[in-house]
Parts: structure tokens; sequence; C-alpha cells
């Protein structure tokens, strides 16, 4: 009876037309039926795949010895639980108060708002409508309270956090924005399509539970890019292979290029062509642009064959070798290289190495690091994943599959560090709404996973996150203590201030271990939008200071504020080490041309990573290479004919 709650629950639209009504009874109520036949059959297939013995009883994240510790702290503090009950239910008392209020007719102001940034409730409904706004409230102080009573326990800080992080979780999941009735727009939606909807959205989840073989592999966007074609298509070409690295050298697009080559080292987390998508936001399209000839490594997508591969392969396999690739086609023995990420953190170590007597000294002339991490104590939100109890449940993991973490479980553990933008959004969107996800170049790249082989991951999980033995000089490689001090290199250090994988002081913590100049520049925006931040669109922000004090927050006191990309900030620096301008440098030199770029490691998909890319076919095919890894089981390459076609397909 809408009538009777017009004032308390439903506002008058000045159209007269009501959203919140049934528009065809009979077809919404046949809906019904048809969604929980699909619905059965969406739970039949869920249930069919869980039948594996040797999962049964795993906690891989340790959450049970997590919400231990929290419940044990909160035996011990019984005054603490006593006085946050008490601030909850004062809480809740006054919501019922202004929900009374709005009912009578009165202005009631809310009692608490979403954080800026919260999408959850954007929606002009959850504060219209007083049945919503009262929900919302009520989570949201409860949610408040929660964490309030969390982070007043006596736990040690890192038990507390991973407390913390996993009842995040939860509370994330329980969102009354999440379910079918307690979110007006998945209301409104299923009332005016007569629950087309919910058909829509079984559908879906239906072919994400078969593509991800019993697992929910949640889709982000829609399949609409294709590495070659619309992403990773600057023009370039394959100049070297080998076990571990494909490497790209672009066609020059000025007359005279830098006479030091630019050589970048890509994250093995996710693809190259992050730093290669759309033409109006490549960043190697515009550093070719500004007269550099540009190396990229294309990292293999890692199977079995590669679960012994450890730093010093990767040191070795991977820059070394690239140095070597790039000295033959270009002539020069001096590279300035950029490491992004987790490779940041192996060019660092690499030059540290070099440093203690170790071969390749002097072969770097600058180097550049993006959002890379060298001190790991402040390492953020996915040291919640480090413990010993977690480390050996991810290498019995890796175990039973050969030697690799797939890509879809590092997928999980960075989607959970931002819930409801990277899950929550897409279930409500995909399930609920029943729409497919928009195109969006980003979030194909992240869909795009890769593996990682096992001895190399494990060392990175334990030396890096738990000991921190780089930034403490007690690291080795190849039998040579590393340390960070006795690098005279000139560095670049770029971190991003809403960064939550390689948080902004964390990355400045480890600036400031280097021997020789560094400079230091501070990002708006993330991980990934504060490094692949164009200067065209005056995107964001970004700060400089000369000074390096001791903390992070010290240096952003005085710090000066510019808008838009530090990119051209980052090409006044490179400008210093990049040389005198020669002649354009064509791909090769005395290197054998392999293929067109975006080569064929790229295309290689992780297990359960989604339907294959097609690659843009080369000119030339690929020459084979002894050092060439066997393919992958679910790998993909370049169709040769229509067999292989339909294969593919």
């Amino acid at each position: 009876n809408v009538t009777g709650v017009q004032t308390c629950a439903l506002p008058i639209y000045e159209d007269g037309e009501n959203p919140y009504r049934v528009g065809d009874p009979a077809q919404f109520g046949l809906s019904l039926v048809q969604a929980a036949i699909k619905g059965q059959r969406v739970l039949s297939t869920f249930l069919a795949q869980q039948a594996n013995p040797g999962m049964a009883g795993e906690d891989p994240l340790n959450i049970s010895g997590a919400f231990a510790s929290l419940f044990k702290a909160l035996a011990e503090q019984p005054a603490h639980v006593a006085a946050a009950q008490t601030a909850l239910l004062g809480s809740l008392a006054g919501l019922v108060q202004s929900a009374l209020a709005r009912a009578r007719g009165e202005e009631a102001a809310p009692l608490i708002e979403p954080a800026p940034g919260d999408r959850r409730f954007r929606d002009k409904d959850w504060r219209a409508i007083a049945f919503f706004d009262f929900l919302k409230q009520a989570y949201l102080l409860a949610v408040k309270h929660i964490e309030q009573t969390i982070t007043g326990t006596n736990m040690e800080p890192r038990e507390r956090a991973r407390a913390l992080f996993y009842t995040r979780q939860i509370t994330d999941a329980l969102s009354p924005s999440n379910f079918l009735f307690t979110n007006p727009e998945v209301v409104r939606a299923t009332l005016s399509s007569n629950g087309e909807n919910l058909l829509r959205g079984l559908d879906n989840m239906l072919a994400d539970l078969e593509r991800g073989k019993g697992q929910l592999l949640l889709r982000q966007t829609s399949g609409s890019f294709v590495p070659g074609r619309n992403i990773a298509a600057t023009p370039g070409k394959v100049v070297f292979r080998n076990a571990l690295i494909e490497l790209l050298q672009y066609e020059p697009a000025t007359r005279d290029v830098h006479e030091t080559p630019l050589l970048i080292f890509p994250p093995w987390i996710n693809k190259f062509y992050i730093l290669d998508l759309r033409p109006e936001n490549s960043f190697v399209r515009w550093a070719v642009s500004r007269g550099h000839s540009v190396f990229m490594v294309s990292w293999v997508n890692p199977t079995p064959a590669h679960g012994g591969k450890d730093f010093e392969d990767y040191m070795r396999e991977g820059i070394f070798a690239a140095l070597d690739a790039v000295e033959k086609a270009t002539g020069a023995k001096q590279a300035n290289v950029i490491g992004y990420c987790i490779a940041g953190t192996l060019l660092a170590a690499s030059l540290a190495y070099m440093e203690a007597g170790g071969e390749y000294k002097d072969r770097v002339k600058s180097a550049t690091f993006f959002a890379a991490q060298t001190d790991f104590s402040d390492a953020g939100e996915l040291q919640v994943f480090i413990d010993d109890k977690q480390l050996t449940a991810l290498e019995r993991q890796m175990r039973a599959v050969g030697g690799v973490l797939e890509g879809a479980k590092m997928a999980s553990a960075f989607n959970m560090l931002r819930a409801n933008d990277l899950i929550w959004s897409f279930v409500i969107n995909n399930y609920l709404l029943g729409k497919e996800p928009a195109p969006f170049d980003l979030l194909y790249w992240n869909s795009d996973t890769t593996r990682m082989p096992m001895k190399l991951h494990m060392r990175y999980l334990k030396e890096c996150y738990r000991d921190n033995t780089l930034s403490q000089a007690r690291m080795k490689l190849a039998g040579r203590t590393l340390d960070l001090a006795k690098i005279k290199t000139p560095a670049f250090f770029q971190a991003a201030k809403e960064d939550h994988i390689a948080p902004p002081a964390s990355v400045y913590k480890g600036a400031r271990l280097f021997g020789g100049p560094v400079t230091f520049v501070l990002a708006g925006s993330g991980h990934i939008a504060g490094v692949v931040n164009p200067p065209e669109p005056r995107k964001y922000q970004h700060w400089t200071n000369d000074a390096q004090p001791e903390t992070l927050a010290q240096w952003q006191e005085g710090a000066a504020e510019h808008p838009g990309s530090w990119w051209p900030m980052w090409d006044a620096w490179i400008a210093r080490y990049a040389g005198e301008k020669v002649p354009a440098r064509r791909p090769g030199g005395g290197l054998k041309i392999l293929g067109d770029a975006p080569g064929t490691y790229v295309l290689a998909k992780a297990e359960n990573a989604g339907t294959p890319a097609t690659p843009r076919q080369s000119r030339k095919p690929p020459a084979k290479s002894k050092a060439a890894p066997a393919r992958a089981r679910g790998s993909r390459r370049p169709a040769r004919n229509r067999r292989a076609k339909r294969r593919d397909a």
C-alpha cells in the first residue's frame, strides 16, 4: 500500500510518476519464477565445482587467526567493549529519534555521512527516501563503532591491522547497497523492468562461474580491447627474446633522438601495456614523441617450468640481458632505466649488486622508480597477507599447481584492498542491475592477469614484506650483500598520494636510503592513475620539494603543488642524462627482428584469466628461439590457420 506510507517512505515526485511501481504484475511474477529456476542452476553449478577434498578446512589467509586475536583482546578489555556498545546504542537511539522527526515532516540533519569518495550511496534516494536513509545511516554508524572498537584494543599493531582489514571485508559485504531489496537503484530497476534485470544478472553470474570453473570470476570490463590493435599498439618490433623476456624497441617519432636509450621494466604482476594503453594515455608513445629511443621489457607469463626462477634469474635474464640487447641495438653501453612497482625493487637490488662488485657496473646512467618500494616497514595493507601461516599455505597452493601462483589469486588479493570499487560495485552492476560492465582499458589490463614463479614470489614476500632485509643491507643476491647506500646512480622516485599498494610514505623512506642524488615527486591519485597521467588532460596534480627531511609528512609541509601531470618534470630531469641528439634509430640495429610489437609473451593468458585476445598479425613471423619457454596451458598465440582460429575461439 504505497499511499499509506507516502510521507514516511516515498517522496512525492513532481512529474507524478512513481518509479517504485511494478510495470506489469503478470510479467513480473513470471520473471520471478524464471529467476528461481536460473538461481537453482547457478547454485548447482557452484556446488558441482566445490567437491575438492584437498581444500576442505583450508584457511589460506589465516582469517581465523586474525579474529582469534581480536576476540582474545576484546575478552581482556570488558570495560572497553561495554563503553563501545553503549556508544553504539546511543547513536542508534539518536538515529531513531531523527527518523521519527522526519516522519512527522520535520527537518532532520543526518547523524553521519558517507566518507568522501564512497560511491555506494550516491543515488539521490539514499537521502530522499526515509527508509533507505535510515538503512544507510544505521549501517554507517555500526561500521564506525565496530572499527573504533577494534582500534581501541591493546592488540599488537600488525595484528590489529589484520583484524581491521578482514572486518572491513565483512562490513563492506554487508552494506545495504549490495542487496536487492535495500538498494533503491536496484529496486527501481527490478520493478520498472518487471524483473528482467535479475534474469540478466543470473545469466552473467552463471557465465562467470562457468568461466572460472566454479569460482566466481567477476568481469570488471567488457572484452573490447585487443593488444596490438587498440591497446599496446605503439609501433615497434620484438628485437630480443629469452626464457623470461621479450624486448620491444619502438619506432622513432622524431628525426633525432637522445643518444642514451630509455629501457623500461614494468612489473611482472600483470602485463607491460599498463604503460602503453590507448594512444592518448600511453607513456611509451609520449616518451617516443619526446625523442627517446624506447625499449620495453615484456615478461613471460610463467608456467610450472619457471617455478624455480629466483631474483637472480630475473636480474640476469631480465635486467642484464635487456641491457646487453639494448647495447647491440643502439651501440650505447649505458641506458636510462625505469622500474615500475616490483620491477623497481628488482632494479634497486640489481644496482646494489653492481655496486657490491658485481658485473654490469656503470651500465645504468640514471634510474627512475615508478611507485616502487625498497623499504617495506610501511608497506600498507598488503602486509595483512604476510605471516608465517599464510606464507606456508600459499607455498602449498603453488606446489599443488606445479610451482606457480595463478593470476586469479593475486588479482583477488589486490581487489580486496579496494573491495567496494573493484568487487561490490561490479556485483551490483553485473548481477543485481543485470548490466554489462563498461569498456575500460585500465580494468581490462587489471583483469589480464599473470602467474608468479613460486621461488621468486616466496623470496619477495619473505625477504621484503616480512623481514625487510633490502632496506637493512641484509639481503643477498648471487652471494653479494646488497647495500642501497652504496648506489650513486642518479635516481628519480615517483610516488602517488593515494597509492594503496606502494604507499607514498614507504616509497619515500626507500628513496632516502640511496647514496646518490635523489629527486622525489609526489603525484595525485593512486598506484596506476598516479603513474599513467598524461599531460594533456591536466588531470590531478603533483608536488615537489628539493629538501629531503626525515618523513614524508615533513616533506609535504615544505612541498610546492603544481597542476597537472608530473611527466614533463621527469622529462626535464631525464634530459640531463639523455645525452646529445643523434639520428633516429630504427628497431633492430645489430639484432634480428623477431616480430611486431606487442610480441607473443603478452598474449599468453593466465589460468582463468578470461577470453583470449586476438593479436595483431605480424608481418613477419617470430623467429624460433632455443630459450623460448614451452607453451603454457591456456596460453594463446597468433592463429596460423583456420583450425587454430577455431581452437582459440
